[in-house]
């Protein structure tokens, strides 16, 4: 199948041939969704952590004697039910929360979101990102001449292309990734895939080493 190629002013220069079998994928919403969560669920970080009552520092000594106090017993001041004490069920740094995903199904999903992007036509292909020096409003300048509005852009250059990388930093709307790393959810997040025409021929290239 063919896609269309245009220069960084819009216009159009040419097609550009692609993988029927990753961007003509089926939509298949449920995979996309898993992948979604899967990713999610591994950038994951632990942030809450509470102690029991082993951690928690002090209570050693019996608060009172066991009997003939007219007073419940108890063993350490550290319980529980005591302030200051331990914690029961709280959240725990060592909880594991990533999830697991077989590879062909990561990449299922992934060509089914991009085939899905591409009928919508919301994936677009430059012939060359070329920028004298890395500046903002250089890239700033050729995101104009393709969105009349501000939408989210994912822009995938090639691995060697650093300019593009360095003068995106400073666009919110606008996120940058490899063709190597491209991922589900950038492909969610982001309205459009903006792919360089390098990037796009060693994404293909590098998901027929994968297979």
């Amino acid at each position: 199948m063919e896609i269309t190629v245009y220069n960084q002013k819009h216009e159009k220069t040419g097609t550009m041939d692609i993988p029927a079998d990753n961007f003509g994928a089926k939509w298949n919403p449920d995979l996309v969704h898993q992948a979604e969560l899967t990713e999610l669920a591994n950038k994951r970080t632990h942030v809450a952590h509470t102690k029991d009552r082993s951690e928690v520092r002090g209570g050693g000594k019996k608060p009172w004697r066991q009997k003939h106090t007219g007073r419940a017993r108890h063993g350490s001041s550290r319980s529980p039910i005591w302030v200051g004490g331990g914690v029961t069920f709280g959240p725990r740094n060592d909880k594991n929360f990533s999830m697991k995903m077989n590879k062909k199904m990561k990449r299922a999903a992934l060509y089914s979101l991009l085939s899905k992007k591409l009928k919508s036509d919301l994936v677009k292909v430059v012939d060359a990102l070329e920028l004298e020096a890395p500046k903002t409003k250089h890239v700033a300048a050729f995101f104009a001449s393709f969105f009349k509005q501000h939408p989210t852009i994912l822009l995938v250059p090639s691995v060697q292309n650093r300019h593009a990388r360095l003068s995106t930093r400073n666009i919110p709307e606008a996120k940058v990734t490899s063709p190597k790393t491209l991922n589900v959810y950038d492909c969610l997040t982001q309205k459009y895939v903006l792919f360089e025409k390098k990037a796009l021929q060693e994404f293909v290239s590098h998901i027929k080493k994968e297979e």
